[in-house]
């Protein structure tokens, strides 16, 4: 099989990222062939080995679409100062991106860069769009919510954030409806002084 037509057969899968077992199953070959295969398109510049065991297959890496990935097959979205900053309420670009997700809290290095990827509870996960790119971007009002969630726990990133400037047409109410969602009144009441406090310095 020559390298157009492994890639033809990964690519046909219709997803940007594949794991090297899915790409075996799709090549017809052993894991470890398929790991050559990959490897082999890899080095061509056809693919991008975004970490062990992980490809990229759908052209130059978007790390944006890459969180889902990362934490599948348990959902996650693009969240707190990574979304905040997207969104234009902090102008300081994180270092890292940052995901929230129902998959355990990770840090998770790779050629794209560096994630960090924080767990939320089933009922306070969601809120978020799917960008142009597909990408899952929570809101704005998530994003702060998620915020003030993080830091009521022990998440001590979450404790400060740089400036802060609400845009025009942030929905606050929308932050209370994530409020009710929690089921611990500690947390609650944590959350919700946290988030008042946030939203006091937009």
């Amino acid at each position: 099989m020559n390298a157009l037509e492994a890639l033809a057969r990964v690519r046909a899968l219709g997803v940007p990222v594949i794991g090297t077992a899915d790409a075996a199953t799709a090549l017809k070959l052993s894991t470890s062939a398929a790991s050559k295969t990959l490897a082999r398109l890899a080095e061509a510049g056809l693919i991008t080995s975004v970490r062990q065991g992980t490809w990229w297959v759908a052209g130059a890496v978007d790390p944006y679409r890459l969180p889902e990935y990362l934490t599948a097959p348990l959902d996650s979205y693009l969240s707190v100062q990574t979304a905040l900053h997207l969104h234009g309420l902090i102008e300081q670009v994180p270092s890292v991106y940052y995901a929230v997700s129902l998959a355990r809290t990770q840090h998770v290095e790779t050629s794209a860069g560096t994630f960090s990827i924080h767990h939320l509870a089933p009922e306070v996960f969601g809120g978020y769009d799917q960008t142009e790119h597909g990408a899952k971007l929570a809101t704005a009002e998530t994003a702060l919510f998620d915020v003030a969630y993080l830091s009521a726990g022990r998440a001590r990133i979450f404790t400060s954030l740089p400036e802060l400037e609400l845009p025009r047409g942030f929905r606050r109410n929308e932050c209370a409806r994530w409020l009710d969602r929690i089921t611990s009144e500690r947390s609650r009441t944590i959350t919700r002084n946290k988030l008042e406090q946030l939203l006091s310095r937009g």
